[in-house]
């Protein structure tokens, strides 16, 4: 199963990330990767480089960010595993170096299955 994790940020402190939380994530993700388990996974712009496309009363729009959120999401990650429960414990493994090593940090990471396309087979 295929799942992407999210990583929005709620708070955190004025400058860039330590040098040591940006090495402990490189080497989780060698792990992650030698593994089998990491797919892809980046950091994203702010959100006032995106634009949003949606459709609302039967019109397409387009707006540039910044977008409202009080949550901005700064990166995302790809994972193939098992179960949840394994994609859970990576992405607790990344949110625990945040919280152990950029300390004021405060954020959120969704776990989200993605659909592959046996979840929309005719039954047999």
């Amino acid at each position: 199963m295929r799942y992407l994790v999210t990583l929005k940020v709620a708070a955190q402190p004025d400058g860039p990330p330590p040098a040591d939380l940006m090495e402990a994530i490189f080497k989780l993700g060698q792990e992650a990767t030698e593994a089998g388990a990491l797919l892809d996974q980046s950091g994203l712009a702010p959100s006032s480089e995106g634009a949003r496309v949606e459709v609302s009363g039967g019109r397409l729009a387009v707006s540039d960010g910044p977008f409202a959120e009080a949550k901005e999401m700064i990166s995302y990650a790809l994972y193939e595993v098992k179960t949840k429960e394994e994609a859970v414990e990576w992405t607790s493994r990344f949110i625990k170096l945040h919280r152990d090593l950029w300390l004021g940090w405060e954020g959120q990471a969704d776990v989200l299955r993605l659909f592959s396309p046996a979840d929309f087979a005719p039954p047999a």
